[in-house]
Formats: structure tokens, sequence, C-alpha cells
């Protein structure tokens, strides 16, 4: 079955007019559900609509209310709030243009697959695209979708494009309320030098396949021996006892140095090399044997 467009609308930039889909580019990883049982019946626990003095009632009879004032409500039903008049409903306006490393990470919140409608609006788009691609720059614009208009980003992808929703100013929190307790000290040399080889040995190309969710196939596990009817000893790396403040205090240098391994052994030994030592100790030890003989 074709996925189906998550919006159908259109990008505008000045007077062009592009008619384009929108596509989640994400999905839901495999995770384990569980549902509350009852655990004397082993029975699923069931929830009801319910309304005091009532009793249980139709799904059909719920609509969305906003409480003004204590227990006074407004009730509006999906017709109400269809017919709220935005233009961002069917129109991505971009209205400012900036570098891609100007928008913080924390403001990114979900992406999006943007292609274009039909064949005849695959011209612009890729005029678009390139001129994204070209300029390195990400397009800004806001887009009404499922029920509250988002501030979004375009940017090219490969043939297509990428939309991705951002968090409004208000909905992050200031980074520096949390990182203020942490000193300015600037780190010693040979340590930094140290976790700067660590981060060298360890850097490469990035492959989402490389990971996967460990917690979830230890879950399985644990359950395939639970229906068997067996039992797991789950050892806990958690020491309830200990401090967490003060237990994990290592002497840094020797921890980098274990955690570089034989690189940084060899750059030692690389100092002095090998070869010249065994030719001269050679040399030596043949001046002596022809002494001897000559005596």
């Amino acid at each position: 079955m074709a996925a189906r467009p998550y919006w159908k609308g259109q990008i505008r930039l000045a007077l062009v007019s592009i008619p384009v889909e929108i596509y989640s580019a994400t999905r839901s990883g495999a995770t384990i559900a569980f549902n509350q049982i009852h655990e004397p019946s082993g029975k699923r626990i069931k929830y009801e609509k319910v309304v005091p003095g009532i009793g249980p009632i139709d799904l059909d009879d719920i609509v969305k209310g906003f409480e003004y004032a204590k227990g006074e409500y407004v009730l509006l039903d999906e017709t109400d709030i269809e017919g709220v008049k935005l233009e961002s409903k069917k129109t991505l306006e971009l209205t400012q243009f900036v570098d891609a490393h100007d928008i913080d990470m924390v403001y990114f919140e979900k992406p999006y697959y943007v292609v274009p409608a039909d064949d005849l609006a695959e011209e612009a788009f890729i005029v678009l695209r390139e001129a994204l691609r070209r300029s390195r720059k990400v397009g800004l614009g806001q887009l009404a979708m499922r029920g509250r208009e988002y501030v979004v980003s375009i940017k090219a992808c490969g043939r297509g494009m990428v939309m991705e929703t951002l968090r409004y100013a208000d909905e992050v929190n200031k980074a520096a309320s949390y990182f203020r307790e942490i000193g300015d000290d600037e780190p010693d040399d040979e340590l930094l030098e140290l976790a700067t080889t660590l981060i060298d040995k360890k850097t490469g190309k990035f492959d989402a396949s490389d990971f996967h969710d460990r917690y979830v196939d230890a879950l399985k596990e644990l359950i395939e021996h639970k229906k068997k009817g067996k039992t797991l000893n789950i050892d806990s790396d958690d020491d309830a006892s200990a401090d967490p403040r003060g237990s994990n205090v290592v002497d840094l240098m020797a921890a980098l140095k274990k955690s570089i391994g034989p690189a940084s052994k060899a750059k030692t030994t690389a100092k002095k090399p090998a070869g010249k030592a065994t030719a001269k100790s050679g040399a030596k030890s043949a001046g002596k044997t022809s002494a001897k003989k000559r005596a």
C-alpha cells in the first residue's frame, strides 16, 4: 500500500507556488507494548468513558471543550475547528532563509519528506531544491497541521527536500539555567590531548543500522523465558548502597591512557627506533668478540 501524505498543499516563494506532498520521514521502532492486567484473575483491565451521575456514555456524544471558568466550558466540534481560517493550512510560505548552523539543534523536532505533487510541479521543485543546495541555506516558514501551527525549515535532501518542524522559543528551556554551575577552568593540555586522541580513534562514518534497541531485545528474551516458565538471573549493575557522587572517582589520566590502549604505547616507543638500537648493540658485541680473538 502506498504511503498516505501527511499534508498536501503548496510551497510559496514570492510569486512562485509549488504543489507538494509531505510524508513522515520516521516511524515507530520495535517496541514492547504492555497491557494492564488484574493479577488475581489474569484478565485485562478495560477503561470506559464515564460522566459523573450519568455513567458510561457513547463515543459519538463526545465533543471538545475549553474550560474558561471552573466547571464552565465552551464546546467545539470538528466542524468548528476545521472552519478556522488560516492560510498556512494549505500554503507553506518561505519568508526567510538562514544558514543551517544558525538554528540550534534543540529546536528541531520531527522530519518529513517533501516531494512534488505532480509532474507539472517538478520543474519548479527542482529549481528550489538546487537553489537551497547551492546557497547552503535553509528556508523557514509556518505550516498548520493536525490542530496546530508549526515553524518549519526546508532544505535539500538527495532528489527531494526535507521539512523539519521546529519548537517555538517558549518551548525550549534556556541552557544557561542548567550550565551556570559548570566552572570556566581550562582543561589540562595533556588530558585534552589524550581525550582528543581517543575521539580520533573512535571516529567513523555514521550508519544508523549499526545501532539497535538492546533493551527491546532483553525484554523479548525475558518474555520468552517467562512463557516457558523459566527464570532469569538478572545481575544488577547498580549498587544501591554506593554513593552516586563519589563512586566513580578515578585517575582521569590513567583512565584515558587505558582507554586509548596500544596506540599510546606505540607512540611512546616510536621515539627510540628499535632497528638502530639493535644495529649498535650488534656492532658492539661483534667488536668485543674480535678483540678477544686477537688477544
